[in-house]
């Protein structure tokens, strides 16, 4: 049934996955007094804007290249897309990434515990969901066409870098 369904996707599986995402956010909380945020912090909350503008920007990019008409088959290698093939996902992780040394100096012995987020959503995005399916889904309609193969040869997957000399 519809019911039984919900209560497997969204209870048992997204609940548990996010509780693991948003733990620096929850450990966080533990301070009964607000800390001043130092350095670490600040560091933190910089890698988490970059991780939002990422996200943010690519996504933008990416719909703005899909309702242009005269893009119609051709693969999207503009903006942040040109340095890597998922820009979102590399913005997500570094956003949590980010969120994790917020909460560092809140963690007296216990720093560790916030990375266990990022890791996650590291692994999340790159071996179980998001990449691989994703990138599953391009090599089915795309596999095969010079454009494509092109941008995979001289495109990171994930990590920001300058693209590689066309073959």
């Amino acid at each position: 049934s519809v019911h039984l369904h919900s209560l497997k996707k969204v209870f048992l599986l997204q609940g548990p996955m996010l509780w693991i995402v948003s733990l620096p956010i929850q450990l966080g909380q533990f301070q009964a007094e607000p800390l001043d945020l130092g350095m670490l912090a600040w560091a933190g909350i910089g890698l988490a804007v970059i991780g939002i503008f990422f996200e943010t920007i690519g996504d933008h990019q990416m719909a703005a290249f899909k309702a242009d008409p005269a893009n119609h088959g051709q693969v999207m290698d503009r903006g942040l897309w040109r340095y890597t093939r998922h820009p979102n996902y590399f913005g997500e992780i570094v956003l949590w990434v980010g969120v994790a040394i917020i909460a560092i100096p809140i963690l007296s012995g216990w720093q560790w515990v916030t990375m266990i987020s990022p890791v996650f959503v590291t692994l999340l995005l790159t071996r179980i969901s998001g990449i691989p399916m994703l990138e599953a889904r391009a090599d089915e309609k795309w596999g095969g066409q010079p454009d494509y193969e092109d941008y995979k040869a001289r495109t990171s997957v994930l990590i920001l870098r300058p693209p590689s000399a066309p073959r």
